[in-house]
């Protein structure tokens, strides 16, 4: 047993997972070595898919990925592994409906993450809602995929769930934005009571004073509940003279009050380095939408976009990426208040 635990974690014996290299970065998470998993042009009609997210699933893997079609315009494809690495896409775009079972499209999706609570899977994304806003469908079986009212006004972005209620209240961070590429933007906590209507909306976390993260920063992964808190794998943006670097960053929030900010690593978790994060179609980019965890062993697989372009996986284990996190910690007034003004 590690010094830290995941709390109401699963066991993931089969999880994808590599030992760290023998002379690692000093840093507390490491590639896998047959990255990218996903290549370009995975399926026909398809050009590129990154960005994407991935739950366990009757004994399986399961994802929700985003497919930039040789249109131009994104959409949301389904993807079945047993391995977790080696993935094969239904031919055709999930088809969303609403309550009553009638079509209902959103005119693009990207960026989707995936999360199981209680039985339901809930698949959020970003789309057009007369401007950049949060998407959402629910599905018990990933045959049926019905939409939810949007939960945000325009513009915002990067919205991602907890796998749980707090306070017998969903929970939802996001990051509010503007109709372009955002040049500025925090996260953000908001709570409901039913996934229809939110509010109570808090501050978690501004852009950080570290040159990696200090244009904007959005939600990634779903928070992991653990003993610690709930560790927070997010994006961090520097501006350089050839555009926009996207980074993995780490925090760890409040268990009962998410909307603080326990420990906040000052140093990047991960940065475009290698070929395929530093080469694609938005070079420099590493972003992280979701990680698998085994409970018995402590291992967390992070998958993460590359350059929007592929798919990679990056593995740590609980006590070394909580202690990383801590041992660089910076947090500023903002952080550890509520957020409430």
């Amino acid at each position: 047993m590690g010094k830290y635990t995941f709390i109401n974690g699963n066991s993931l014996p089969g999880m994808p997972w590599r030992e760290a290299p023998a002379e690692g970065s000093g840093l507390p998470l490491w590639r896998y070595g047959e990255n990218p998993i996903i290549r370009r042009n995975p399926l026909p009609g398809v050009a590129r898919i990154f960005n994407s997210a991935v739950i366990p699933w009757e004994g399986a893997y399961i994802g929700v990925f985003r497919a930039e079609r040789t249109n131009g315009i994104p959409m949301i494809y389904l993807g079945h592994s047993k391995d977790g690495l080696h993935w094969d896409f239904e031919p055709d775009m999930i088809h969303f409906v609403d309550e009553d079972g009638k079509l209902f499209m959103p005119q693009y999706a990207y960026d989707p993450r995936l999360v199981n609570i209680d039985g339901t899977c809930y698949l959020i994304w970003c789309q057009d809602a007369y401007g950049a806003a949060i998407g959402m469908a629910k599905t018990t079986d990933f045959k049926t995929f019905t939409r939810l009212e949007n939960p945000f006004l325009p513009f915002n972005r990067n919205a991602v769930l907890f796998p749980r209620k707090i306070h017998d209240r969903y929970m939802m961070l996001s990051r509010p934005s503007d109709s372009g590429h955002t040049p500025f933007g925090d996260i953000y906590l908001s709570e409901s009571p039913d996934m229809k209507y939110w509010g109570c909306h808090r501050h978690v976390m501004g852009k950080g004073t570290e040159w990696w993260e200090n244009v904007k920063i959005g939600g990634g992964a779903a928070p992991i509940e653990t003993s610690e808190g709930w560790l927070l794998f997010y994006h961090g943006v520097t501006g350089t003279c050839n555009g926009f670097v996207y980074s993995i960053g780490g925090a760890i929030l409040d268990i009962d009050e998410p909307s603080r900010v326990k420990y906040r690593c000052s140093t990047f978790l991960l940065t475009p380095e290698e070929d395929y994060e530093e080469r694609g179609f938005v070079p420099n980019v590493c972003f992280p939408c979701a990680t698998l965890q085994d409970k018995d062993t402590g291992r967390i697989a992070i998958y993460y976009g590359c350059a929007d372009t592929y798919v990679g996986v990056a593995f740590t284990t609980l006590d070394i990426v909580i202690d990383y996190i801590r041992e660089h910690s910076v947090v500023t007034e903002t952080d550890t208040e509520v957020g409430r003004r």
